[in-house]
């Protein structure tokens, strides 16, 4: 055990001198300083349309600004974000940006599934290039069309860019702070969200975007309760912050599932100190101990889960669609 402990450790502070290195090699490319987003009335039913309509031309603008400063790349993107159809509760066009886009009727719908990404996204990534079908964007929508194809509930899913996502070679990847910042955010999207439709609502949760929604469902000081949700997928986990399913607060069903071609299970599921710095996230959800139901996610990769015709998309789109007992069943 002592040469196991040994072992990880050493991979640990290798990983984050490899990602402290990577990082100052990288770093990021500034982006056009666009005007502050619009100031938008609270989530009702009666203001969504108004809300659409402000944001979208607030991403024209923006979009106009980006192309007048020489950032062509960005102009393109977010006139992609613009067109008609395209429903974003909220946007921000400074630096990586934020991005909440509605596929389906947030009014009406019976079932409703929120999103939460992991490492590398912004809205520059947020349709990936040529629509990529392992972008946000792109995944919210597949998993709105297999979940529509597999039940006939009136449904709404959440492409959730609400927080910071970290670089993949990054020191942020390997620690929980850009995940509590996520989970405060998170948790006051669920509440606005109930202020429109009280229908239950499902968190599918990728890679790090499972440790925002660990940290989002444990509660606080103030709320024991946790998300008042009525399940938690987590794919892709690296660890959800918490040592078991028991943890949490609320009532959720929560769902772990892994790829086996998924690079992620050889991170070490530990948490410990390193230069003053906590790194990891725990132990595995996807290990039976955790507690957690499990998901059925087939031979695909790290960026595969939603990806069409992959089975982890038919268990999620179960979940998504209000239909989480077939899963139970084998469906």
């Amino acid at each position: 055990m002592r040469l196991i402990s040994s072992v990880t450790r050493r991979f640990g502070a290798v990983l984050v001198t490899a990602a402290v290195t990577l990082s100052s090699v990288v770093g990021t490319l500034a982006a056009s300083p666009a005007s502050r987003p619009p100031e938008l009335p609270d989530l009702a039913p009666e203001t969504l349309d108004g809300i659409y309509g402000d944001n979208r031309e607030y991403i024209e603008a923006s979009a106009a600004r980006a192309e007048v400063d020489g950032h062509y790349e960005r102009a393109e993107t977010l006139r992609a974000l613009a067109q008609p159809g395209r429903q974003f509760l909220s946007f921000d066009a400074r630096a990586e940006g934020r991005a909440v886009e509605v596929i389906g009727n947030l009014e009406r719908a019976e079932v409703i599934s929120i999103l939460v990404p992991g490492a590398d996204v912004s809205i520059d990534t947020f349709d990936g290039e040529g629509r990529n079908p392992r972008a946000l964007g792109a995944s919210a929508r597949a998993l709105y069309e297999r979940s529509r194809a597999m039940s006939r509930e009136r449904l709404a899913v959440v492409a959730w860019l609400g927080y910071e996502t970290p670089d993949t070679f990054s020191l942020a990847v390997l620690n929980t702070d850009r995940a509590e910042e996520g989970a405060h955010e998170l948790r006051a999207f669920v509440a606005a969200l109930q202020q429109v439709n009280d229908a239950p609502i499902a968190l599918m949760c990728h890679s790090y975007g499972s440790v925002v929604c660990g940290r989002a469902a444990i509660g606080d000081s103030s709320d024991e309760r946790g998300l008042e949700v009525s399940d938690i997928a987590v794919f892709g986990s690296p660890g959800m912050g918490v040592g078991s399913a028991d943890e949490l607060a609320g009532e959720a069903r929560l769902w772990a599932g892994r790829g086996s071609g998924d690079w992620i299970s050889l991170v070490p599921n530990e948490s410990f100190s390193i230069l003053g710095t906590t790194v990891g996230f725990g132990d595995d959800p996807t290990d039976p101990s955790f507690g957690a139901l499990p998901l059925n996610a087939g031979d695909g990769g790290h960026s595969d889960y939603l990806k069409p015709g992959s089975p982890a998309l038919d268990r999620l789109a179960l979940i998504a669609s209000g239909n989480a007992v077939r899963v139970m069943a084998g469906g």
